[in-house]
């Protein structure tokens, strides 16, 4: 059960790539990978005063959010195939630059409605540029590194939502919110030069895979299961935590800040440390403690949503060790998917990515259905997802390829 190293991917030309991978090109990856989330924490704070300048209703500000998401997850389901068929670092220009100019309409845009469709092409375009930064790792990783990889990216990338909000807030104070997107702008223009400069070509050039053919692979299909949930388990406590702890127990904005910011920290910890188990510990062990550890917390949500009206020590407690076991889950069970497709790993990618928001974008209102009256609903999704995924990880024992542990 230990994961061993599959034979690297080959270039266009029949080179090898390199067995390493760079720390200017990870490093890379990281920043594409945070761009999105910056994109919509930044913006968030603002959302009063763009109904207000935009002379507009808070619902349709509230949809800006929405078509970001749908672009995001179109995106990587487009960009991953044709980037395995066009090569790596072209695509990825072009994205990048698509993103700049998106941002920069957000930023310029008159109307509401000018600002949902520059905010449904900038999370498409962001969404293309990270499904092939993710595709760049698998390239020039795997097995053990892949797996040390993908934690160290998405745990440094998890300090997105952490500085989001703070540097939104930031902009709100001293200056306007248009200036939000700017800020965006100029980091996608930063990454066109960083890639232009740095990245190489790593794909080898093959006819488009269409998702039916990784999702034919079954070993693919269980860790992607696990992925996905791990993203609607996340999706969950975000959608109703404010109003737990808010509204249910009277926390105020700044103390609800702190402890949003507490657990983003739970989570990137467990990512990193993660990361430096890798090798050490089979990487599915990792999976499995993070949902044990999730499905505790969920007992421990429900318990305290039925029988004591969720207490604040039960949900400050609760939802710390339900963020901090995703950490443990989410990106070891996309290593572990990628892994399984190392053939297609711009394919791979694109589906990871796409059933990732899509989870979010179904689970986040369903879970907010107990509004401020209760959190049963959050809970028991919680344990249902953690039910299917850990149903998924033992049947999926033995579906996996023999270049990852089973």
């Amino acid at each position: 059960m230990t994961l061993t190293t599959a034979r690297p991917p080959q270039t266009s030309r029949g080179a090898a790539p390199p067995a390493i991978l760079p720390a200017t090109v990870l490093a890379t990856v990281v920043l594409i990978t945070a761009i999105a989330p910056l994109a919509t924490d930044m913006y968030v704070p603002a959302f009063p005063l763009v109904a207000r300048d935009l002379a507009t209703s808070a619902t349709e500000v509230q949809l800006t959010l929405t078509t970001f998401f749908v672009g995001m997850a179109l995106g990587q389901l487009v960009g991953g195939p044709v980037s395995d068929r066009a090569g790596r670092r072209r695509p990825l220009l072009i994205s990048l630059v698509v993103l700049t100019a998106a941002s920069a309409l957000c930023a310029f845009s008159p109307t509401i409605g000018v600002l949902m469709v520059a905010r449904l092409v900038q999370g498409f375009s962001g969404g293309w540029a990270m499904v092939i930064a993710r595709s760049v790792v698998v390239d020039l990783t795997s097995g053990t590194r892949l797996v040390r990889a993908m934690n160290l990216v998405a745990g440094v990338a998890g300090i997105a939502p952490i500085v989001g909000p703070l540097l939104g807030a930031a902009v709100l104070q001293l200056s306007h919110w248009r200036v939000s997107f700017w800020v965006v702008a100029a980091l996608a223009a930063v990454m066109v030069v960083t890639v232009a400069v740095a990245v190489p070509e790593t794909a080898r050039r093959e006819p488009t895979r269409f998702a039916g053919e990784v999702l034919r692979n079954r070993g693919f299909l269980g860790y992607l299961v696990v992925f996905s949930f791990s993203m609607g388990t996340i999706f969950a406590y975000v959608a109703t935590s404010a109003f737990v702890l808010q509204s249910m127990n009277g926390l105020s904005p700044v103390a609800y800040s702190v402890d949003f910011a507490v657990n983003a920290v739970g989570l990137t910890v467990a990512t990193l440390v993660a990361a430096r188990l890798a090798g050490r510990v089979p990487t599915r062990q990792l999976v499995l403690v993070g949902l044990v550890a999730t499905g505790l917390a969920g007992v421990v949500l429900l318990v305290g949503a039925l029988w004591f009206g969720m207490p604040l020590p039960v949900a400050l407690l609760g939802f710390f060790v339900l963020m901090s076991a995703q950490g443990l889950v989410g990106p070891n069970a996309g290593a572990l998917a990628s892994a399984q497709v190392p053939e297609h790993p711009g394919t791979g990618s694109a589906v990871l990515g796409f059933l990732q928001w899509c989870m979010a974008g179904v689970v986040a209102p369903l879970a907010g259905l107990g509004g401020e009256r209760t959190a049963v609903p959050m809970a028991a999704i919680v344990l249902a997802l953690t039910a299917f995924s850990l149903l998924a990880l033992i049947v999926n024992q033995r579906g996996s390829q023999p270049c990852v542990e089973s």
